[in-house]
């Protein structure tokens, strides 16, 4: 078989990252059918194996059995996300498929299921460590659950979903994608855009430029260009047109998704019956810490109780304020981000844009890793060996200073383009651990979508935009402070309403002083950020807090609607949106519905899981009253944070990991205390 496909060899980069210097398109689908070819055969190997089935001969055997269509797929899917042509996104709509058939051929096995029963029937008599009783736990019930029980009929049936799915998935990713490009709004005159700050301004004018519109303004559904428009605007139909088309995203255009969505509903209704659970709910919180969909919606429920008595007020006090400062008789969606910024304004003394010139990216780098090294004892060091898949992109090699260690490889893509899709994510290349026969380190990337730096001003952030670098930093330190063996139990793969907990809380440090002090300098005369604007920050950081909160609860309750729903009483995704959000917004729909653009539930991994943010919030308040109680950067704190939760990945069960971690379980009124709230509940 031929190995000069780079993604089917070990790489010679360094830590063995991808070598995208020399991956091209077309060596994307002849890598994942021989990716699966040499899988095939270490299955097959598995299978003939003489020996009595034990964890090493069949559960680690099969953990390491599809390692380059692991490494494959992992490039593939990436680089979809980064810079996903009409062909990636062709090629996704074949490899779906492929894939999905391969992975349902594994898991309907009957002699491969057998061995794996049998190593699992004897796990109470077996010498194993908590990482390889969560292993194999996660085998066996991944097998069952994936219909290996089923009778023929069913498991064809099943198949045929997984194959589907496969397909819409990427639909609905590349539908949303499309249509938020396809919105390109030019404005002619400086005059109509009173209100905006300078830094939009400058971005807008050089977007324009770049399009061979010289002396234009361009306005995009990109975060750094549509945010400033409905929160600085003041002209009030540029705020409604942006907002209109950014509320509208694939519907009622081309790119609709909502025919795509009424399938994948349907068919994850289907899939979650066929396995013997009442609806997609059941099927996927079987596997997190909330465990039912009855817990996820008291816990909704609690929350709303909270949050919906602060919303009305947060609302009342800003049709005051609009009415006194010469705003519209009525308040329309496109007008809530415009006078609440003015309310903040007024209230606190300061905007997010005050913050701008103090917030230079390249600086920010520095200070957010100055941040992990103080608080982890961490290096990083920015790499020119690696090979990077776009101009934009850079690599670091990350250090535990202690004994001089090397953690793994840091990829940090920061800005919007073309085929890249919206929001901000950490992935991975590789995870740490077992690959190729030896513990390996990991190989991870953030990606965001930040303010650009335009013509001879450098990129500078919003203090919004630290905050995300930060959650996705906490991911990213997740991943590579792992320590353990197994791959698939490495670092952020946890259950899904604890992964949120490692990026939610660092998100914390960016309200302190002695953070911000280390790294805010003005961009053009080095000084250091005020006092009193960190001040201000913190003062008004429970601005809106309920509005904010009520937001959150109302898209987990239509995560949850759309999971626990019979799909066949569906008809219409926009009038069924309508009634889960009735009683949780103020404003009938003016737009689309947000399902058609949702991807967190839709293609992100977060179906029947949105509930998760809130969740960890719970956790990472908590924990970071720890830490406000001992020294934000106390070191005994710091290293039982490392060693109990963020070293140990899904190795154990996470109520486990964060008791030894805390001392106890979570107080749930902590993140009800933080947001000063806690009278509401």
């Amino acid at each position: 078989m031929s190995n000069s496909n780079p993604l089917l060899t070990i790489s010679e980069q360094p830590n063995h990252a991808p070598d995208f210097s020399v991956i091209k398109e077309e060596h994307y689908m002849p890598a994942i059918q021989q990716g699966i070819e040499m899988a095939r055969e270490n299955i097959e190997k598995i299978k003939a194996n003489p020996d009595k089935p034990d964890f090493e001969n069949t559960i680690v055997a099969l953990e390491s059995s599809s390692e380059m269509l692991d490494n494959a797929s992992s490039v593939f899917y990436n680089m979809l996300s980064t810079k996903g042509t009409d062909e990636m996104h062709n090629l996704a709509e074949q490899i779906g498929p492929i894939a999905s058939n391969f992975s349902n051929d594994i898991m309907h096995d009957a002699a491969l299921f057998a061995r794996v029963k049998a190593v699992y029937d004897e796990k109470d008599s077996l010498p194993l460590t908590p990482e390889q009783q969560m292993l194999l736990d996660d085998t066996y019930i991944g097998f069952i659950r994936g219909g290996a029980d089923l009778n023929a009929e069913q498991k064809q049936r099943l198949r045929e979903i997984s194959e589907r799915m496969s397909v819409l998935t990427p639909t609905y990713m590349n539908n949303s994608k499309k249509s938020q490009e396809a919105f390109e709004l030019f404005v002619d005159s400086e005059d109509e855009l009173a209100g905006l700050p300078e830094s939009a301004l400058n971005a807008a004018k050089h977007a324009a430029e770049e399009k061979g519109e010289k002396g234009k303004f361009l306005f995009t559904l990109d975060m750094p260009s549509y945010m400033p428009v409905v929160q600085y605007a003041d002209n009030r139909d540029l705020r409604e047109k942006l907002w209109r088309a950014y509320n509208s995203q694939a519907f009622g255009d081309e790119y609709d998704n909502c025919d795509t969505v009424l399938e994948i509903v349907k068919l994850r209704h289907e899939r979650a019956q066929l396995l013997g659970y009442k609806d997609h709910a059941h099927y996927v919180l079987e596997r997190r810490m909330a465990e039912t969909p009855d817990t996820v919606q008291d816990f909704l429920e609690t929350l709303k109780k909270a949050y919906k008595p602060a919303a009305e007020k947060d609302f009342a006090q800003l049709k005051d304020f609009a009415a006194k400062n010469g705003g519209p008789e009525e308040l329309r969606p496109w007008d809530v981000g415009y006078y609440s910024e003015k309310l903040r304004q007024s209230l606190f003394d300061f905007s997010e844009e005050d913050f701008r010139p103090y917030f230079q990216l390249d600086k920010v780098i520095d200070g957010i890793f100055a941040h992990f090294s103080k608080l982890f004892n961490l290096s990083f060091k920015a790499s020119e060996k690696y090979s990077i898949w776009h101009e934009d992109v850079q690599a670091f090699d990350v250090y535990d200073k202690t004994d001089n260690s090397f953690l793994g490889t840091l990829y940090a893509d920061f800005f919007p383009r073309q085929g890249k899709r919206s929001g901000a994510w950490k992935s991975s290349f590789r995870d740490q651990g077992i690959f190729g026969g030896e513990l390996q380190r990991p190989v991870i990337t953030i990606v965001c979508n930040f303010t650009k730096p335009a013509g001879d001003q450098p990129a500078l952030l919003t203090h919004y935009e630290v905050q995300t670098f930060l959650h996705e930093m906490g991911h990213a330190i997740h991943a590579m402070l792992s320590k353990v063996t197994h791959r698939s139990l490495a670092g952020t793969n946890v259950m899904w309403d604890f992964v949120e907990l490692p990026s939610q809380i660092q998100e914390n440090w960016g309200y302190q002083k002695e953070m911000l002090d280390g790294f805010a300098a003005h961009y053009k005369t080095g000084e250091k950020i005020p006092e009193e604007l960190i001040q201000k920050l913190n003062d008004a950081k429970n601005f809106m807090v309920g509005w904010g909160g009520l937001r959150q609860v109302s898209l987990g309750l239509l995560d949850m609607g759309w999971h626990t729903t019979d799909p066949a009483t569906i008809k219409d995704v926009a009038a069924f949106e309508d009634s889960i959000m009735k009683d949780v917004t103020f404003f009938p729909r003016m737009a689309g519905p947000m399902s058609t653009h949702f991807g967190h539930i839709f293609a992100g991994g977060y179906a029947a899981g949105y509930y998760s943010y809130k969740w960890a919030e719970v956790l990472d308040a908590d924990a970071f009253e720890l830490f406000l109680e001992r020294g934000l950067y106390d070191r005994p704190t710091a290293e039982a944070y490392k060693n109990e939760v963020l070293s140990k990945g899904g190795s154990e069960h996470p109520v486990v990991l964060y008791r030894r971690f805390r001392g106890r379980d979570a107080d749930p009124e902590a993140l009800l205390r933080r947001e000063g709230l806690k009278d509401a509940a």
